[in-house]
């Protein structure tokens, strides 16, 4: 096998774990519809399905990350694999309620393991002038798998077969497990292992000369530094605001109301008066555009930067999601703003996935040191996790409380907020290489002047 479909197949195989995670959270959306017919449920049922998941996503975020730097990236993709296929089946087989919610934690774990452990594989393997494209490819798998959920929900409406629509993912999982042959080891692992002959050449399929030798540098002069874990994180001064600002990324990306639309879109559309047929072609267009907007981050990336993106991103939600809510004031749903409503929501997508969707899974690996990078992303990733238990677990609450358009004017809101958080708070890191990155941050907030708030300018 030639040099060049090595590389792809590492990419690839390596991100794939991210299309499992888009596709256990999108095919629920269908599946809730279906469910009730055969187990009782109510809002609170409902919210917790949805949300379990993400509850263990927590712990497997948690963990991973630690793992990884253990026992190597490669590993914990083998047994990620094998959760997903267990997670699967038992959401397929499960008998009653009960089970249903303990075989969507077992997959949250597997979820919160993949959150944690692709955004850093992709990122170090990636050579510095195209880290963005290709660790954009963690947030294009979110988005297929999510587009693959909805097509599956959508074919097994006739037959209201939501077992079906969640045993299918054992599929792509066990693609997975046999991708793991071709997934190479981290060289920056490897080179912590002392294994740096085999890190050498692996490097030399995807970097340049000069790269590689920039790593072997850096990565000697790390070999005696002690491995972090997520409490040793707060108790170093200088990583303190980095794990502000990996925090802020995950609260924001969820916070500003992505995944109540991913979880919740045929619910909103039939509530519109739509059908269930029409609630799910609306949702496919959701689903790819989506994947459009992810084609178009990464093209942009790495030109525009990441921290201009978020802001275009942040401005264009809370415009569009202001319109929406003016419109439900107004209006309200009914079957003459059904596809008005569509539209808006699709907008909303656009400026998300060219920006929040991608970027903070992107900069999150980035901005943690090596010897970090493992705990640092899995605290990001946590905080992602636990910001999506709690939006997905209240929304069908709130929607049943105050009604569609309060919840859409508070997500608004928080769109705003984000917009802050990016011109304030958020750095360039475009173009650097993850070492270059480390020693700025490690110089500015090891010193005196870098005990204040993260600013933009400062990589």
């Amino acid at each position: 096998m030639c040099q060049s479909t090595n590389v792809r197949l590492i990419f690839f195989f390596g991100s794939l774990g991210n299309l499992l995670y888009g596709y256990d959270t999108g095919v629920v959306s269908g599946a809730l519809l279906f469910i009730g017919h055969e187990m009782s449920l109510n809002h609170y049922l409902e919210g917790l399905i949805v949300s379990i998941l993400l509850f263990g996503a927590i712990f497997g975020a948690l963990f991973s990350g630690r793992l990884s730097d253990r026992i190597g990236r490669k590993r914990v993709f083998i047994i990620i694999s094998v959760i997903y296929i267990v997670g699967a089946l038992g959401s397929a087989l499960a008998p009653d309620v009960i089970t249903l919610i303990l075989a969507r934690a077992v997959l949250g774990v597997a979820v919160g393991g993949s959150t944690a452990l692709v955004p850093v594989y992709l990122s170090e393997m990636a050579p510095a002038d195209k880290r963005g494209k290709i660790s954009t490819l963690s947030n294009m798998m979110v988005m297929f798998g999510i587009l693959l959920a909805y097509i599956v929900d959508y074919l097994f409406i006739p037959i209201e077969g939501w077992r079906w629509m969640f045993g299918l993912a054992a599929v792509p999982a066990a693609l997975l497990l046999f991708g793991t042959r071709y997934i190479q080891e981290s060289p920056r692992w490897l080179i912590q292992q002392g294994k740096t002959e085999i890190a050498i050449q692996i490097m030399k399929w995807s970097n340049s000369e000069s790269e590689t030798k920039d790593l072997l540098k850096h990565a000697k002069s790390d070999l005696h530094e002690r491995k972090y874990t997520i409490l040793d994180l707060f108790r170093e001064k200088w990583i303190r605001p980095i794990l502000f600002l990996g925090a802020g990324l995950g609260f924001f990306q969820q916070f500003i109301g992505i995944n109540t639309v991913i979880y919740y879109a045929p619910k909103i559309f039939t509530a519109t008066g739509l059908s269930y047929a029409s609630s799910f072609m609306g949702t496919m267009v959701i689903g790819v555009l989506n994947v459009i907007m992810v084609f178009v981050a990464m093209g942009l990336i790495d030109k525009i930067g990441r921290r201009q993106l978020l802001i275009i991103g942040s401005a264009g939600t809370a415009v569009s999601l202001a319109v929406l809510t003016v419109m439900l004031f107004t209006a309200g749903l009914s079957v003459h703003t059904a596809w008005i409503t569509v539209c808006l929501i699709g907008l909303y997508i656009i400026f998300f996935q060219a920006s929040w969707g991608p970027v903070p899974w992107v900069m999150m690996p980035e901005i943690f040191p090596s010897a970090a990078r493992g705990a640092g992303t899995g605290f990001a990733a946590l905080c992602v996790s636990a910001s999506n238990v709690i939006v997905s677990f209240i929304f069908p609450s709130l929607l049943s409380m105050i009604g569609p358009a309060w919840v859409f004017t508070i997500f608004a809101v928080l769109c705003v907020c984000s917009l802050l958080f990016a011109v304030e708070c958020v750095p360039e890191t475009k173009g650097r290489s993850l070492e270059e990155i480390e020693d700025t941050l490690r110089n500015r907030f090891s010193s005196k002047s870098g005990k204040g708030r993260i600013h933009h300018h400062y990589a």
